[in-house]
């Protein structure tokens, strides 16, 4: 069964003032990139994944920070047709492109983040920290399924902080919570945070750092994220050992020097 909307694979026009919030800030957040309809058409499969596929069964009182954050389910395309569907849309992935400014963009891999209700607050981090490519022309979609207040925890980000070297050796924890927090407030980083309508959607770059507050309302934070990367992009040395799983497991035995092209990596826009 197949229930594609329109939207997902339509041209969603830019504004041209997008790339150069996006350059300038390392995110931005777009209004009404699908209708409402769309996402409340796909929303009950991604979730029926989430449940399906979860393996974290600890009550939140016995899990780590990074347990309370969110159940976290990676690749869903590959379980289900229809998230398929909603995660090859071309409407999602010509932003990414149009906003990195690349030719087209392939899929590093999709995941699921749902914030239990009274789940945790999502330390700082920037995701680059865990890629090992040769540039930093990546970018994340984020997408709520649900409209998403500030009793949600909707992301957080530290506004110019890509260009800011330090931490950039941390990986998520409370570690990083707490040095990433003093660094960027001592720099003066603007903290930008935005409820979500639904159908909004957010990019950002790969070294922005970013949080999310605890989710305080009765209901889960139901997102699903989307990670591409510049369908030119080649594999680089790993630096670290989150590098070395990541090579493995989302890069389909490419080795260094080459583009990942093998079929955990399909191009999903090609601009002509």
């Amino acid at each position: 069964m197949t229930t594609t909307h329109a939207d997902l694979h339509s041209h969603y026009e830019l504004d041209r003032g997008a790339a150069a919030i996006l350059a300038e800030n390392g995110f931005v957040q777009l209004s009404g990139v699908l209708s409402g309809a769309t996402v409340e058409a796909y929303e009950p499969e991604i979730t029926a994944k989430v449940i399906e596929l979860n393996t974290q069964h600890l009550p939140l009182a016995e899990r780590n920070t990074y347990g309370k954050a969110f159940l976290q389910i990676t690749n869903l395309w590959r379980h289900s047709e229809l998230v398929r569907e909603f995660v090859f849309g071309r409407r999602l992935a010509r932003i990414a492109a149009e906003l990195l400014g690349v030719d087209g963009v392939r899929m590093y891999h999709d995941q699921a983040l749902y914030k239990e209700p009274g789940g945790g607050m999502t330390p700082w981090h920037a995701d680059q920290y865990y890629w090992p490519l040769s540039t930093d022309r990546m970018i994340t979609a984020w997408i709520p399924l649900q409209e998403t207040g500030m009793e949600m925890g909707p992301l957080a980000f530290a506004a110019g902080s890509h260009r800011f070297s330090h931490g950039r050796d941390l990986e998520i924890s409370d570690d990083s919570e707490r040095q990433l927090g003093e660094a960027l407030s001592a720099q003066g980083f603007p903290l930008v945070v935005e409820p979500f309508a639904l159908g909004d959607v957010s990019y950002h770059l790969g070294w922005t750092f970013h949080r999310a507050s605890p989710n305080n309302s009765p209901s889960p934070r139901r997102v699903m994220t989307i990670i591409y990367m510049d369908a030119d992009i080649t594999v680089a040395e790993p630096v670290n050992e989150h590098q070395r799983v990541d090579l493995r497991t989302w890069l389909a035995g490419a080795e260094v020097g080459d583009v990942p092209d093998g079929p955990l990596n399909p191009v999903l826009y090609r601009g002509k």
